[in-house]
């Protein structure tokens, strides 16, 4: 049996570091999203690793079709929601759209105010060459950065669709290059979405930092999930790499729909339910 890293054997706090050593020793790295204090606590005690207060919060706590409206405000306010609830895990926060793309300058400005404001562990960003040099500007401030390439959902509107990346050879090879970039500017882990499970097997034994797969393969040194999609609480949404590991939507429908019932029925509130 390997070695484990759950919050009841390890409650070791997991850091940057940490994250090295476990790729390192060939110990897999799981990760979740989380956007509130309840749901990081239990994610927290369940034993993941990294929890990412993704930008995917503007699809599933505030219903946008996409990424591109949540606000650097937005992001602040979940991360500290976040961050009251976990006791182990690394804390990452999506950068939101344009907090980032304009200047090095403004990049770091903004992820100061995110770590300053939330007191979360690091933060991360999308793209490839185009955004070392904000992240070669972080990284000498202090500010730890994961890095996050091939289907990069802000650039919805460039490529028009969430297909796969790196399906041919020149998107494959840019990608390769990419990650290599990043690393290079200070990158401490990558976050690989829906990529050919073959490229994700190659960027990872390429690199000395992990990479977080999300539909990118089982090669890679840690996985991803938005939680609401590995728990069945999104039912419209059915990609291949989401494992369901529970159907909640059903049965929070079920449960309410007994609430709802004895309510009309007057069997809620009981006599010893009652003051």
């Amino acid at each position: 049996m390997g070695t484990t890293y759950t919050s009841e054997i390890n409650p070791k706090k997991v850091t940057t570091r940490r994250l090295f050593d476990m790729k390192k020793k060939g110990i897999k790295i799981s990760c979740l999203t989380a956007y509130d204090a309840l749901i990081a606590k239990i994610v927290d005690d369940a034993g993941v690793d990294l929890i990412l207060v993704g930008d995917s919060l503007g699809n599933i706590v505030q219903g946008h079709d996409t990424t591109l409206p949540v606000t650097l405000e937005e992001t602040i306010y979940h991360t500290k929601a976040v961050m009251r609830g976990v006791r182990r895990a690394l804390v990452v926060a999506d950068m939101p759209f344009m907090s980032y793309q304009v200047s090095a300058e403004e990049a770091f400005r903004n992820a100061g105010r995110i770590m300053k404001e939330t007191g979360c562990h690091a933060v991360k960003l999308e793209g490839g060459k185009l955004v070392t040099e904000a992240i070669a500007r972080l990284n000498e401030a202090g500010i730890p950065v994961m890095g996050h390439l091939g289907l990069t959902p802000q650039s919805i509107n460039k490529f028009g669709s969430y297909k796969a990346r790196g399906t041919n050879e020149v998107e494959a090879e840019k990608i390769f290059a990419d990650a290599h970039s990043l690393q290079e500017a200070g990158a401490f882990a990558i976050v690989l979405e829906k990529i050919p499970a073959e490229l994700g097997k190659k960027v990872t034994e390429s690199l000395e930092i992990p990479t977080i797969g999300i539909g990118a393969g089982p090669n890679c040194d840690g996985q991803i999930l938005v939680y609401t999609d590995m728990l069945g609480l999104t039912v419209d949404f059915h990609p291949r790499f989401v494992r369901r590991y529970a159907n909640l939507h059903d049965e929070m429908i079920k449960a309410i729909s007994e609430y709802v019932d004895d309510v009309q029925i007057g069997s809620f509130p009981s006599h010893d339910e009652s003051y």
